[in-house]
């Protein structure tokens, strides 16, 4: 983790939300994507400590991930709660002007907040979801979790185009989360049923999507095959301030593979 980002916790409709703070500038609220083991150290740790150079960081984890809590009964995919918790932590944040970052899911979470808030000055996507696609084999993998440690560099290697770079750090900051315990039963209950329902609930419609007035920089990988770029594509052209980027040698994990890229995008349109 960066040396120079602390732990803090707020309450949030009688659940825990942690969250990791530091760093000085314009604040920035990051938010991870869904995978087994997401969380803001497992998705962010390539970046942290280049944005928190230039920027105050609210890397926040999620309800149901990472060090927040979990819902104390389901459904435990819950979108709407989970924009709401988002709105919280920006008003935690309490500044005129704040960027977000989200990965994934939480890219449809950033731009559901950013047609409505006019807080938010600027939007970086990686790996959009947000937009109708057809849920693969890969996508089902990724929504699963992993019983051991094979099944999650299995999992992993769905979402990393180079698996070479899948070192032990990378398994190891994701293990505790995906083997807590209770945390299977939890994560399968999240996902459980037909996936397309989950598609279907973060599909942003377009009076959402006509309505986003800020900057958005929208990053996507080439090689993703459980998210495929065409859904960053789909709204990139119904967002009026929209840029995209298609990364080769790119799968879904964009902040960690092309780490470069992302901090000029994020540097790029939040300076």
């Amino acid at each position: 983790m960066s040396h120079t980002l602390k732990r803090s916790f707020f309450e949030f409709e009688g659940m825990e939300v942690g969250y990791y703070a530091g760093g000085e500038g314009e604040p920035l609220m990051m938010i991870h994507g869904s995978g087994p083991g997401a969380s803001s150290l497992g998705n962010w740790s390539r970046v942290l400590d280049g944005l928190s150079q230039r920027y105050r960081i609210y890397a926040m984890d999620l309800i149901g991930f990472g060090i927040s809590g979990r819902k104390p009964a389901p459904p435990y995919f819950d979108f709407a709660m989970w924009v709401r918790q988002a709105k919280a932590m920006l008003d935690l944040i309490d500044a005129p002007q704040i960027g977000v970052i989200g990965h994934s899911l939480s890219a449809a979470i950033a731009l559901q907040l950013a047609s409505a808030d006019r807080r938010i000055s600027a939007v970086l996507t990686t790996g959009a979801i947000g937009a109708p696609f057809s849920v693969s084999d890969a996508t089902r993998r990724i929504w699963r979790c992993p019983e051991n440690r094979v099944e999650l560099v299995a999992a992993l290697s769905t979402l990393i185009h180079d698996t070479s770079i899948i070192d032990d750090d990378y398994i190891a900051a994701r293990e505790p989360v995906v083997f807590a315990q209770g945390y299977a039963d939890y994560f399968n209950s999240m996902f459980s049923g037909d996936p397309r329902q989950y598609v279907q609930q973060t599909t942003l419609s377009e009076q959402t999507l006509s309505a986003i007035n800020c900057p958005v920089i929208m990053l996507h990988g080439r090689e993703d095959i459980p998210f495929p770029p065409e859904t960053s594509e789909v709204l990139a052209k119904k967002i009026k301030q929209a840029d995209l980027y298609i990364l080769h040698g790119c799968s879904h994990s964009v902040a960690f593979e092309r780490s470069r890229s992302f901090l000029s995008a994020a540097n790029q349109l939040f300076s």
